[in-house]
């Protein structure tokens, strides 16, 4: 779900609030994304603030994802815009949150250095049959304009490849506290309570069992 957008808190998404709520109540795992206007690290880093601002007292089963897609950050060039999403991402990451990337799959290519492709937790977008990036990726946007029951009108299809619920509660990340493993228990061992004794009379040997006082 949209969290927000741009540098200042005013701008966080009206349905936020509802969407959360109504997906909690129905027992769906949550994300979020942040939408970016920065066209610099300093705003970049701005725009992770205020998101970690509003995200405060919610837990998110999937990562929160900086979501670059506007042209005036392309134009900036690849070192910038891989400089941003560090910075984003570095944000997130220092306040407990499992950071990613959502872009789509050409602009990632064209637009991030070979660090990012591999850090950060990547959705990218590329609307057909087949997402044409042969690197790892958590989840593929593979349509704009797909049909789900209960909802009217066109609504965005996703694919998830990894189980980030899973992954995110163990780590105690994304609010979760950490799970931590059940102390084992030892069965008890039954005190043996019996010897065996051995008594030799001349040439013969007597053999039996005694109780332990």
């Amino acid at each position: 779900m949209r969290a927000g957008y741009g540098k200042v808190a005013s701008q966080k998404d009206g349905k936020l609030e509802e969407n959360y709520k109504n997906a909690k109540t129905a027992g769906i795992p949550v994300g979020a994304y942040w939408y970016s206007y920065a066209t610099t690290v300093e705003e970049a880093k701005l725009e992770a603030q205020v998101c970690l601002e509003i995200l405060n007292g919610k837990q998110f089963e999937f990562p929160i994802y900086f979501d670059l897609e506007e042209q005036k950050a392309f134009s900036t060039g690849k070192a910038n815009c891989s400089a941003m999403i560090r910075a984003f991402c570095g944000e997130l990451e220092n306040s407990g949150y499992w950071a990613g990337l959502y872009m789509s799959r050409s602009p990632f290519c064209d637009y991030t250095e070979n660090d990012i492709r591999t850090r950060y937790a990547l959705w990218l977008a590329e609307y057909g049959s087949t997402l044409n990036y042969s690197g790892s990726v958590g989840m593929w946007q593979s349509s704009s304009t797909g049909k789900i029951s209960g909802i009217s009108g066109n609504v965005d299809l996703n694919t998830a490849y990894a189980d980030y619920p899973t992954s995110v509660k163990k780590a105690g990340l994304n609010g979760f506290a950490k799970q931590t493993a059940a102390p084992s228990t030892s069965p008890k061992t039954e005190t043996n309570k019996t010897v065996t004794v051995l008594v030799q009379i001349g040439d013969v040997v007597y053999k039996g069992t005694l109780a332990k006082s």
